[in-house]
C-alpha cells in the first residue's frame, strides 16, 4: 500500500482549498484505479491519445486535466473530454480551441500558461502576451478563463522556484484586478509538482500537479 502512504503524506502537507491533481501520464490503469479508490478524482495527462484510451477504461466521474503542451492538430481529440486544459500557451492555440468549441457548441475551461522559468525548454506567455489576450477576452465566446498556470525552473534551488511562483501570483493578482474584478470564475493558480508543491501552496497555488511522489518514478 505504498501509494496510500504516499497520498496520506501529501494530503497532510496540503492546505485546505488546494486541489490535488494526480499526474498519471505514462502510469498503468491499475495504478490510476488504486489512486481513484483512495479518493482521487482529478488526474492529469499530457498526451491526447493516452488520455482518450484511459478514459474508456476508467470510471466516468474522473475529472481529466490536460497538463502537457497541446498541439493545435490534437485539440479535437480532447476538447470534449477534459475538465480543464492547464496549458494554453499561445494566442493561436486559444483561438483554435475556441473555434473547435464553437463548432461543437461547448464551453471549455482553460488556464493560460505564463512563462515563469529561466529555461528555454519551458513554454508560456509573457506578461505582455497575456494582457494582449485578456484585452480581447470577450471575443473568445466558448472559453471559460479559469486562471493561470506556470512551470518553475528544473532546479534544487527552492528559493529560485519560490521567486518564480511569487512572480506568477503577482501576474495573477494584476490580471484579476484589471480583467476579472467581478468574475469569480477566474480563481485558479496551477503551480507546484512533486519537488516543490509545498512551496507552491505557500505562494498561492490552488492546484498542484503531482506524479512521482504519488506513483513513484517511472
Amino acid at each position: 500500500m505504498i501509494l496510500k502512504e504516499n497520498l496520506d503524506s501529501i494530503r497532510k502537507n496540503l492546505p485546505p482549498g488546494v486541489k490535488l491533481v494526480a499526474a498519471s501520464k505514462f502510469k498503468p490503469i491499475e495504478d490510476i484505479l488504486e489512486a481513484y479508490k483512495l479518493g482521487i478524482k482529478d488526474f492529469g495527462e499530457n498526451r491526447p491519445q493516452e488520455l482518450s484510451k484511459k478514459m474508456i477504461e476508467l470510471p466516468d466521474d474522473i475529472n481529466w486535466h490536460f497538463i502537457g503542451h497541446l498541439q493545435t492538430n490534437k485539440i479535437k481529440m480532447i476538447i470534449d473530454k477534459v475538465f480543464l486544459i492547464h496549458s494554453v500557451d499561445s494566442l493561436k492555440l486559444l483561438t483554435e480551441i475556441n473555434k473547435e468549441a464553437n463548432k461543437r457548441d461547448i464551453t471549455v475551461n482553460c488556464l493560460l500558461q505564463v512563462y515563469i522559468a529561466s529555461e528555454e525548454t519551458k513554454q508560456g506567455l509573457s506578461e505582455d502576451e497575456l494582457n494582449e489576450i485578456l484585452n480581447i477576452k470577450n471575443s473568445f465566446t466558448n472559453i471559460n478563463f479559469k486562471g493561470l498556470m506556470g512551470m518553475a525552473s528544473f532546479t534544487n534551488n527552492l528559493n529560485k522556484v519560490r521567486d518564480e511562483f511569487k512572480y506568477l501570483k503577482g501576474v495573477f493578482n494584476a490580471a484579476k484586478k484589471r480583467h476579472f474584478a467581478d468574475d469569480s470564475m477566474f480563481s485558479e493558480i496551477s503551480i507546484g509538482m512533486s519537488g516543490d508543491y509545498q512551496v507552491a501552496a505557500e505562494e498561492g497555488s490552488t492546484i498542484v500537479r503531482i506524479g512521482s511522489l504519488i506513483f513513484g518514478e517511472r
